[in-house]
């Protein structure tokens, strides 16, 4: 039910910083997983020459018709495989994806797993569709990520959702990994459903494979938000098993019309702008190193492998017992902007913290040196 709809408390950080900001303080935001570099130029470009000389009006609910090709090529291009474009469905972001996915695979009632610590919007949409999620608790013995035997002890299942690279941990499934999970659902008869939002987005060697390689039947989602940069469009796409694209296009076209006309444009457009999206991999690269060799020397030694993705999760309950009150006192008296993680898991989340890395190295420099001075002067009463 509606009611029962937990608050996303990330928001709630990000106008407690924002407030600051507009006193004349400094922040170093380290809480939102927002890139804060633009959409690409080629997507920009082309946004222009559209607003000079067309007329964007509607277009059908699966996306202007060279969009769905252009996944296809793209997903032929990064993985190896061949997708149907008729498989394909263009959405508002991942959010629009997942809920007409959820719509279209699942029934009230139906029992889909999610990871805990996991992006807390799967369970909330799944509580408010009526369907039941189902924590799987991971942790650092399974890299954050479900495995079968956890999927086995959790009990009669319709579906299980599973990101990789992951939110909030940045842990990568191998591709070894990612077939066998989506193998347990298949002889399961459970749906698979694929979170690819941060592909694109992975360090040190790790290698993203796609659902789709493995298996027909799994959903997989994905967006344009995270590696394109391009977050506020919203713009996204669901790749379907055969079977669901009839039902999901009929809830597309009644509840959402069409995606964003100028978005579907500029995504297109985008899919073409891989050297400049690349230069802001590199970035990012940077700002991991910065987190993982600064955040030790702020007492802060307990961290996830951060693989993929674009966050450092952090255990904190050795500094504080809430990382809620923690999260309050950094922004009050360091500048520090960070989530706490009680977002990503209701129970335990209190116990941790998630950091973001996709600013810039100065805000990363300028956020370890705060938090380092802190740290100096906790211990030292």
């Amino acid at each position: 039910m509606a009611r029962d709809i937990d608050p996303f408390y990330v928001m709630e950080v990000v106008a407690a910083a924002q407030e600051r900001e507009q006193s004349g303080d400094a922040v170093f935001h380290l809480e939102v997983g927002q890139p804060s570099t633009g959409a690409p130029r080629g997507a920009v470009d082309a946004a222009h020459r559209l607003l000079d000389s067309h007329t964007l009006g509607y277009t059908t609910s699966r996306g202007i018709p060279e969009f769905a090709p252009a996944i296809a090529q793209h997903i032929a291009s990064q993985y190896d495989v061949e997708v149907d474009p008729a498989r394909i469905a263009i959405t508002q972001g991942a959010s629009g994806a997942f809920v007409l996915s959820l719509l279209t695979a699942f029934e009230p009632g139906a029992r889909v797993a999610v990871s805990a610590p996991g992006y807390p919007c799967y369970r909330n949409m799944l509580t408010a569709l009526h369907m039941e999620p189902v924590a799987i608790d991971v942790d650092a013995t399974t890299r954050y990520q479900p495995t079968a035997e956890l999927l086995d002890a959790a009990g009669p299942l319709d579906g299980v959702i599973v990101a990789s690279p992951s939110n909030p941990t940045g842990t990568v499934l191998s591709p070894n990994e990612l077939e066998n999970l989506i193998a347990w659902c298949d002889e399961n008869d459970v749906r698979f459903v694929s979170d690819e939002i941060y592909h694109g987005l992975t360090y040190g060697g790790a290698v993203t494979a796609t659902a789709s390689q493995f298996s027909d039947n799994a959903i997989v989602i994905n967006s344009f938000s995270k590696y394109f940069s391009m977050t506020g469009w919203r713009i996204g796409w669901a790749v379907l098993p055969v079977e669901l694209t009839g039902l999901f296009d009929r809830l597309a076209q009644n509840l959402v019309i069409c995606p964003p006309a100028i978005s579907q444009h500029m995504a297109v457009a985008a899919l073409d702008c891989r050297p400049e999206l690349d230069q802001h991999l590199a970035r990012y690269a940077t700002n991991r190193e910065i987190l993982l060799e600064g955040l030790p020397k702020a007492g802060l030694t307990d961290l996830a492998p951060s693989d993929g993705a674009f966050y450092v999760w952090a255990r904190t309950d050795h500094l504080a017992a809430d990382s809620k009150l923690l999260a309050a006192q950094w922004l009050d008296q360091l500048g520090v902007a960070a989530t706490p993680g009680v977002d990503f898991h209701p129970t335990d989340g209190h116990r941790f913290m998630r950091f973001s890395f996709c600013g810039t190295p100065e805000t990363m420099k300028g956020a370890v040196d705060a938090l380092h001075k802190w740290f100096l002067r906790s211990i030292s009463g």
